[in-house]
């Protein structure tokens, strides 16, 4: 793929929508062309098709998801703090792409098969959670985790599925309303 200019990748997320509503293997590369107003042969001349399109928008919202966690991270604070701020980023950024988010869930099987989508997954989101889930147990803002991997991504699946009931209903997802819903279910759990 070569790097495409700014003019066009803000057009792309169009194209979410045509994914997220038919399925990679029902959208054509014109009705992408149509939606986004940039012509078939400059699309030919970016991307190899339209499975290219879909992890060109796969790969750029999770650098926004990276970014957004990486700000979070960075925040003064406890680790516990950093980490309800994470979540709030995450939920974030579903609200503002929510047809991304929408393509991302329906071809999710394809986007598993990509090992550097995993990875990125893995750099923009785990890895972070992880490091916070080791700072709180040293600064005591947190419980000790004893398997932080598993802990980080039931964490971001915890905020994935509660903002992906909104986004996939259609419905407008109000982030701040539903982080604090996932922050007190991460920090309280289930216990009396």
């Amino acid at each position: 793929m070569r790097p495409v200019p700014t003019s066009i990748a803000v057009k792309l997320p169009k194209a979410a929508e045509l994914i997220a509503e038919r399925g990679l293997d029902q959208t054509k590369i014109e009705d992408i062309a149509e939606a986004t107003g940039i012509p078939k042969t400059t699309l030919y001349y970016y991307f190899v098709g339209k499975e290219e399109i879909l992890v060109f928008l796969q790969r750029d919202l999770l650098a926004e998801v990276a970014d957004a966690v990486a700000i979070a991270v960075d925040t003064d604070g406890t680790a516990a703090d950093r980490l309800r701020e994470v979540m709030r980023a995450q939920l974030r950024v579903m609200a503002e792409r929510p047809a991304v988010w929408r393509a991302f869930i329906a071809d999710l099987g394809r986007a598993a098969r990509l090992p550097e989508l995993v990875e990125a997954l893995a750099n923009a989101y785990y890895a972070p959670v992880e490091q916070l889930l080791g700072e709180g147990g040293a600064d005591g803002s947190l419980r000790c985790s004893e398997d932080p991997a598993t802990t980080a991504m039931a964490i971001f699946g915890a905020a994935t599925m509660v903002g992906l009931r909104h986004v996939l209903a259609g419905h407008d997802l109000d982030a701040e309303r539903m982080a604090e819903q996932v922050i007190a279910f991460v920090f309280g759990g289930l216990a009396a």
